[in-house]
């Protein structure tokens, strides 16, 4: 899940949980609205994790030296 995946999934919760106030039968708009931010708090650090891996300088890297001799 990308960073700007996460952050939809942040606002889009926190609309559901603080901004409407529609009652639907049978679902909890508030509950959704917690369990999307979760997720994209969670795919937030997913991504940040990811990343930091991805560009974090190797460090196992093997240099070969060759020597020649002279005649």
């Amino acid at each position: 899940m990308a960073t700007g995946t996460s952050i939809f999934l942040i606002a889009l919760g926190a609309i559901l949980t603080f901004a409407v106030d529609v009652t639907v039968s049978g679902l909890d708009l508030a509950a959704v609205g917690i369990i999307l931010m979760i997720a994209g708090v969670i795919g937030v650090i997913v991504s940040l994790i990811w990343i930091d891996r991805a560009t974090a300088p190797r460090t196992d890297r093997t240099v070969v030296e060759e020597r020649r001799e002279r005649i």
